[in-house]
């Protein structure tokens, strides 16, 4: 696979370029407890892939030698454990990124902690993931760090879960302890709404199960790991049917040209498309969809996709800016100031109720507050418990306040309108990551943009009915 990819960079860089640009891309996360081996796993996956570079692995070699935890075998797990200090414990502190490409797909891959010390940093990698393979000890079955990382993976609307059962070589391969963690961690996983996972026995430090099948498990009849990642379909980890572009930048070269660049959080647009800019409600047509191009100049595109970054030119001279929200105007977003939210706290300084933050969501950096601690979650038992403040790591329902309306979609249906992180008013630190559930009880009670739009529709599909022979098509045409 490398070796074909070698040889057409030698012949054809072009073919090779023109290859590797429409291959899909795969985002994905290793979590779990500490020591379940994330580390290892994802150097395994790399080696075997044979995407280690020559002296890659020569360093490593070295490396092994001074902070190995391996023995006389090459400690992989030195790939992503760069630090100094992650080398001297032996532990992950920080996210690791990885890029690595197969002939069916890229992969970014995110390494991040197993220690409860550091969940703010699974939580920061797993923002942006589509897969999570989350990693279980054999020995040791599902751990509290399991089932929290499980959670937040559930929270942050993470579709497609791979449950890598690793150190299947000290258990001597056994199917029997296999079903016993698979068991375990289905009757918990349930009760968050994770289900349809994908079970895989490995062995992260012997390479078997991980790219290619093993025959010490003869009893297990299900693709390897690598096999499960280039498989797992992708087509729902991205919403095409509601298109929203958080403004970023408003680009004012001369006299002539005005673009609103960002990029698109969901849906497709293409130009002739008719949008609305919120909070304003103004109205427009879409003039020019641009696409940034690398080495020349910006193209014109008839049509773009979620996640693309692109430029938007309008027919009409409309005040937008950074902060706005482009959507088509048959599809509003709800406009509300109050919400109910998820919140998973990173901060060592408690969060407390009636203390004002700033929420930043997509583009937009509002001031804002929670009103209100509904309950928090144990992650254990999953119970729920009351509380006055959140501490670090604590995940929570809470009641969030703005001081101004915004448009947003759930974090369930859209995370680019739906998830927001709270930050620290005078240090500018990141204090927690937040995903919009619905509109609290009190918003509830007051006229969205959404509830008046579905009336006004309903409205003109009765004038259409019973004043056809007026040719009426809305209450506008009643009127005039």
């Amino acid at each position: 696979m490398a070796i074909q990819q070698n040889k057409l960079i030698e012949t054809d860089i072009e073919a090779y370029l023109h290859q590797h640009e429409n291959k899909e891309l795969l985002r994905f996360i290793t979590c779990g407890s500490v020591d379940d081996g994330k580390s290892t796993l994802i150097g395994r996956l790399l080696h075997d892939s044979k995407m280690i570079f020559e002296d890659q692995l020569a360093a490593i070699n070295k490396d092994s030698k001074k902070h190995g935890t391996t023995g006389e075998q090459v400690d992989l797990a030195l790939l992503v454990d760069g630090l100094q200090s992650e080398r001297e414990q032996g532990i992950t502190i920080d996210v690791a990124y990885r890029f690595f490409a197969t002939d069916r797909r890229k992969f970014i891959i995110a390494d991040t902690p197993g220690h409860e010390q550091y969940t703010r940093n699974m939580a920061t990698g797993a923002s942006t993931a589509d897969l999570a393979i989350i990693l279980i000890d054999a020995r040791h079955g599902v751990q509290t760090q399991t089932r929290r990382h499980s959670y937040i993976t559930s929270l942050l609307g993470i579709k497609h879960i791979i449950v890598a059962i690793n150190k299947m070589d000290l258990v001597d391969f056994s199917e029997q302890r296999f079903n016993e963690i698979k068991e375990q961690y289905i009757a918990f996983a349930e009760d968050i709404g994770i289900r349809d996972s994908v079970f895989v026995p490995v062995s992260a430090l012997t390479g078997d199960n991980v790219v290619n099948p093993s025959k010490k498990m003869p009893w297990n009849k299900d693709l390897p790991l690598m096999a499960q990642l280039n498989s797992i379909p992708l087509e729902d980890t991205v919403n095409l049917q509601n298109f929203r572009l958080p403004v970023q930048y408003v680009n004012r070269p001369h006299l002539d040209f005005r673009g609103f660049c960002g990029t698109i959080a969901a849906g497709s647009i293409k130009v002739g498309d008719k949008v609305t800019v919120l909070p304003s409600n103004k109205t427009s047509v879409v003039k020019q969809v641009i696409q940034p191009a690398i080495g020349e100049d910006d193209m014109t595109i008839d049509e773009a996709f979620a996640p693309m970054a692109i430029t938007l030119t309008l027919e009409d001279e409309v005040d937008i800016s950074r902060g706005d929200m482009i959507v088509k105007s048959d599809d509003i977003p709800e406009l509300s100031d109050k919400f109910e939210v998820a919140l998973v706290w990173m901060n060592e300084k408690a969060m407390q109720p009636g203390v004002e933050y700033l929420i930043k969501r997509a583009s937009n950096v509002v001031p804002g507050k929670f009103s209100k601690i509904d309950h928090k979650i144990n992650v254990n038992t999953l119970q729920k418990e009351q509380a006055n403040d959140l501490q670090l790591n604590e995940i929570a329902q809470c009641e969030l306040s703005l001081n101004k309306v915004i448009a947003f979609d759930s974090y369930k249906k859209i995370k680019g309108t739906g998830g927001f992180i709270v930050i620290d008013r005078y240090t500018n630190a990141t204090l927690a990551a937040g995903m919009i559930q619905a509109t609290s009880s009190e918003a509830d009670n007051k006229p969205t943009h959404r509830q008046y739009s579905a009336f006004e529709k309903d409205l003109n599909e009765l004038v259409r009915q019973h004043f056809p022979e007026w040719g009426c098509r809305s209450i506008d045409d009643l009127s005039s």
